[in-house]
């Protein structure tokens, strides 16, 4: 891990900042993605959504990653890093702690969304050990409230 950043549990103070981050940052949106969407997934698991803030700075969030676990498997989601501190390892250190948690969990099998055409993702996880898995395909229905 990086010397320069510190990791934590995302606070549901922080939301605002994490979808703008998210805009910012990575690549495709979600129908999640809003306030009500992260302020519940904050209240069912406090401990999933990781961020990264620079070393001194806790109020400043420069990544994230939510490490879901639904008590069967183990679910990667958002993984993002503020274009202004790329390639300093803070992807790296985001995926390293979300796979420390699946572990101390019980997790034994990560898995990731990751959008066909997100070059830049794609070489992020690979680099990471995670590889496409060619037999599945993700099939989605939108829930209505």
């Amino acid at each position: 891990m990086t010397d320069t950043i510190t990791l934590r549990a995302a606070t549901s103070d922080e939301i605002p900042a994490l979808l703008a981050l998210w805009a910012r940052a990575a690549k495709g949106t979600s129908i999640t993605d809003d306030a009500a969407g992260v302020a519940a997934l904050l209240a069912r698991d406090p401990e999933c959504l990781i961020v990264a803030t620079p070393v001194g700075d806790p109020a400043t969030v420069v990544g994230t990653v939510i490490a879901g676990w639904d008590g069967w498997r183990c679910h990667l989601y958002r993984l993002a890093v503020d274009p202004d501190h790329r390639r300093q390892g803070i992807g790296a250190a985001l995926l390293a702690a979300a796979e420390e948690r699946f572990a101390a969990l019980g997790g034994r099998r990560a898995d990731a969304m990751v959008l066909d055409d997100n070059a830049l993702g794609h070489r992020t996880w690979q680099a990471a050990g995670y590889r496409p898995e060619p037999r599945w395909s993700r099939w989605v229905k939108l829930l209505t409230a």
